[in-house]
């Protein structure tokens, strides 16, 4: 995959966890949003991608739900408050799947 200018590249487990984390807190993201190590209905490709900006993460690859007995490419993350909202995630095929913030709390 060709590198966009600016883009932070990470290899590994452990280098990979450590910037995600690390984003997670920078942009007001729960910390537990990606790293969901015991889950069946959630699969993450090798590479993720997507653009972080403040409670959000749009075009984002290689993160997938499963949806009754489909699998759909998460596109877009979006928390409406850190500590009390609600965390939104959406697919391409235009399902929207809202979640307490608490759901994804580091350790969960």
């Amino acid at each position: 995959m060709a590198e966009k200018e600016g883009a932070i590249i990470n290899k590994g487990h452990e280098e990979g966890l450590k910037m995600a984390l690390s984003l997670m807190e920078e942009f007001e993201l729960p910390l537990g949003l990606l790293h969901l190590a015991d889950v069946i209905e959630v699969g993450y490709d090798t590479e993720m991608s997507g653009y972080v900006e403040k409670r959000r993460i749009k075009n984002l690859k290689g993160v997938k739900g499963r949806e009754l007995m489909l699998w759909l490419p998460a596109y877009e993350i979006t928390v409406d408050d850190p500590l009390t909202g609600n965390v939104q995630i959406k697919s391409l095929a235009g399902i929207t799947k809202t979640f307490p913030a608490e759901a994804f709390a580091a350790g969960q």
